[in-house]
């Protein structure tokens, strides 16, 4: 403590050097100063931070006090629906995060829906959960959830139903033909009654915005199997052979185990040397031909068109190789059929 003598030289050096030493030392600062208004000398101090502006982050270095003061001195102005964070009146600090998005206009449109608004949302989910607007499992929105809010856009929203249901469906029985060389021709009997089939199916119904309902299979099971309707066919003309054609390879194919290209002859019971008792016993005529064993086995079923079924029953001196020699029951007949080249048909 300074007494009351008189000041001395060595008093003022001493002084300075202890204020000296307290700056050297960091005890003492003089921070910038600005003049206020009032004349009242301000201190201020400059700060870095992180900038967030509509979703571009920037490092900015300022002097601003306050979070308002830095928007102003960036001629930015909040606006009711703009988002702002940390507020306006925080203080300002190294390294804050700084965010400001600023509201665009924006049209929410949908079935039964309309809406005009201003937000700042960052993306359209957010915009939906800021107006309350509550997604099915299966809507679709366009833009992405994800996508930013499309300023003066429209984001569109599509309402879809969805709903399953299962059925029980009946599996139609197939009607088989089949030849019964013991019926009278163009007679026919139900062999088996045959039963219908069932499966059941998963059915899958979608509508979009009270639009049309479609729907599409998911699943489908087999529950019981149809049984055929067995049909017998008595059969005895070409006709007959010519209708079970028609409807295809399918029905037919267990008709013909094969096919030969022979030359055909006729023959009556009558004949010259003919005993009218062919050589498996059965009496000569119309569908008793004579074939060569070593070719078509005696007893074999056939069928010959323009001639019909027939059955391989006889045997002949003449008949060797592809020859077949047809039974009729008139002489008038045989005449008329001559001698041709026809396909012979051996059944199963």
């Amino acid at each position: 403590m300074i007494g009351r003598g008189p000041l001395r030289l060595s008093h003022v050096l001493s002084v300075s050097v202890l204020t000296a030493g307290l700056v050297c030392a960091g005890f003492l600062t003089y921070p910038t100063s600005a003049l206020a208004a009032n004349g009242v000398v301000q201190r201020t101090m400059e700060h870095v931070i992180s900038f967030d502006s509509n979703g571009v982050v920037t490092q900015q270095t300022t002097r601003a006090a306050t979070v308002g003061s830095f928007l102003r001195e960036r001629g930015i102005t909040v606006r009711a629906h703009d988002y702002l964070a940390p507020r306006k009146q925080v203080p300002l600090s190294d390294h804050l995060y700084v965010t400001y998005n600023a509201a665009v206009p924006v049209t929410i449109a949908g079935m039964h829906l309309h809406r005009r608004v201003d937000s700042a949302a960052t993306d359209v989910g957010a915009l939906l959960e800021e107006q309350g607007i509550v997604l099915g499992t299966h809507d679709r929105v366009q833009p992405a959830l994800a996508a930013r809010v499309p300023a003066n856009g429209v984001v569109r929203i599509v309402r879809v139903l969805t709903w399953q249901r299962n059925e029980r469906r009946t599996i139609a029985e197939k009607t088989v033909h089949r030849l019964d060389f013991s019926m009278q021709p163009g007679s026919s009997r139900v062999v088996s009654k045959g039963r219908t089939g069932e499966r059941t199916v998963v059915m899958q119904f979608t509508q979009r915005d009270n639009g049309p309902v479609r729907h599409t299979v998911v699943a489908s099971r087999v529950v019981r199997n149809p049984k055929p309707r067995i049909v017998a066919e008595g059969v005895g003309e070409y006709a007959a052979f010519a209708r079970f054609a028609r409807r295809g390879i399918e029905h037919t194919a267990y008709i013909a185990a094969s096919a030969m290209d022979m030359v055909a002859t006729a023959y009556t019971a009558g004949c010259t040397g003919c005993s009218g008792i062919t050589a498996t016993g059965r009496p000569a005529g119309h569908g008793i031909v004579a074939v060569d064993p070593r070719v078509i086995p005696l007893g074999t079923r056939l069928y010959i068109p323009g001639y019909g079924f027939a059955l391989a029953g006889d045997t002949g001196g003449a008949i060797r190789g592809n020859r077949i020699d047809l039974g009729f029951n008139s002489l008038r007949d045989a005449i008329e059929f001559g001698r041709r080249e026809v396909t012979v048909y051996r059944l199963k």
